[in-house]
């Protein structure tokens, strides 16, 4: 008896079930299996092989590339593949702090394939946002004046989009290279992905490697792209090899110490210089010449002379405390560089000593690993398969997961950092 009424009762439900589903009063995926309805999850972007996509605002032109063109400035149209100008080949000094320029151009050659990161049309598609205001060597005080104002404008500008309101700014990427880029309202930018080549010139409660990415200085001397002698170690006469202006503010005190430490040495060039073109092209010389290449502090930490060292394959000698460097997630820098703290290296004799003990063998091999790892340094236009460009924005990638954290956890904690506060 149980089992004729266990038929009826099943015949019945399924009769009422088929004929709501005819008569429209039932969806029978949502009945069956709500969780497909649903709107899909946004999966991490790290899970994924795809570009990142980046929304780039239609800034007017004097916002960025028209700093680099005063003639343009004024110009109301933002910047566009036919329009944007051609980096100058007599910029000197100027192309060390463009990485801003070579990242801008990238998004708007836009090219998919091989590309780390792509440009799109629709904010709501967008794993990041990019937008820059960058300024030359202030001489005047007019100069500052115009300067300030196009920050409190750009500024003004992103805190009146919803979509930097919506993470205040957490999935922004500003580039901040240059030594007076954004100097007037830095701390309003703090919460953003801020592009720096070192944090010497920032407060900790604004930069730090948790939420920045370190870049390169764009290297000033050639590549050397023919670098294939029978005996590399040989072919390099000079042993050490350091050519830059020796008066610096703060760490860079020591390149004046080190001046007189390293005077007299035979194999040693340690020059005090103004960098222009003629020094540009003695110190493209030197550093092919030489097995290694010092990088003591300037201003801050690093220096262009670190990249322009990688990029002529001459093995770096970096004397810093406190120097964080590019891509170190991927790159392993001691497979190609040399340490020493500023103590080891004012010791003297101490830092030549060692470098006369470094094995033949172990340089060729860091001499190798360098002529493999060049390609990582260069900017270039259009941007090709890890190069700079690409590596850069491929570290951007890497900040977004803990930038969707701490979006995500602002959205709904009361107390934002409870857990800094004495308990």
């Amino acid at each position: 008896m149980y089992v004729k009424v266990a038929i009826c009762l099943t015949f019945a439900i399924l009769l009422l079930i088929s004929c709501s589903i005819y008569v429209g009063t039932i969806d029978a995926k949502s009945y069956f299996f709500p969780l497909l309805q649903l709107p899909p999850l946004r999966l991490s972007l790290c899970a994924t092989d795809r570009p990142l996509r980046v929304y780039m605002y239609d800034l007017p032109r004097k916002f960025n590339a028209g700093m680099m063109d005063r003639g343009t400035s004024q110009v109301a149209a933002p910047a566009t593949v036919e329009n944007f100008p051609p980096w100058p080949k007599t910029s000197g000094l100027k192309r060390q702090h463009s990485v801003e320029y070579w990242l801008m151009a990238s998004l708007l050659y836009n090219e998919e394939e091989g590309s780390e990161a792509i440009r799109v049309s629709d904010p709501e598609m967008a794993d990041a946002f990019f937008s820059f205001n960058k300024h030359g060597h202030v001489t005047t005080d007019a100069e500052a004046d115009a300067d300030r104002q196009l920050q409190v404008e750009l500024l003004e500008f992103l805190r009146q989009s919803k979509y930097y309101q919506r993470s205040r700014g957490r999935d922004h990427e500003i580039p901040m290279t240059h030594p007076n880029a954004f100097r007037f309202l830095r701390q309003e930018l703090n919460a953003s992905i801020l592009i720096v080549v070192d944090f010497g010139r920032y407060p900790r409660n604004m930069s730090s490697l948790s939420k920045d990415l370190v870049a390169p200085y764009v290297h000033v001397v050639d590549s050397f792209t023919d670098d294939d002698p029978l005996d590399p170690y040989e072919s390099r006469t000079t042993l050490l090899f350091f050519q830059e202006n020796t008066v610096r503010k703060d760490e860079g005190k020591i390149r004046v110490k080190l001046a007189n430490i390293l005077a007299g040495i035979d194999d040693v060039h340690y020059e005090n210089s103004v960098r222009t073109p003629k020094s540009f092209k003695m110190s493209t010389k030197g550093m092919r010449l030489s097995k290694f290449c010092l990088h003591p502090a300037g201003d801050t930490p690093s220096s262009c002379r670190l990249f322009d060292a990688i990029v002529s394959h001459c093995v770096p000698v970096i004397v810093s405390d406190k120097i964080e460097l590019p891509y170190e997630d991927e790159i392993d820098y001691t497979e190609f560089s040399i340490f020493f703290s500023m103590k080891e290296a004012l010791e003297p004799g101490y830092l030549i000593d060692q470098l006369r003990r470094f094995l033949k063998d172990r340089w060729i091999n860091m001499w190798m690993r360098l002529k493999n790892v060049s390609r990582y340094y260069e900017f270039q236009y259009p941007p090709k398969k890890e190069d700079a460009v690409n590596m850069l924005w491929r570290q951007m990638k890497h900040k977004l997961p803990g930038v969707r954290l701490a979006v995500h956890r602002n959205r709904r904690l009361k107390v934002p950092d409870w857990w800094r506060r004495k308990r």
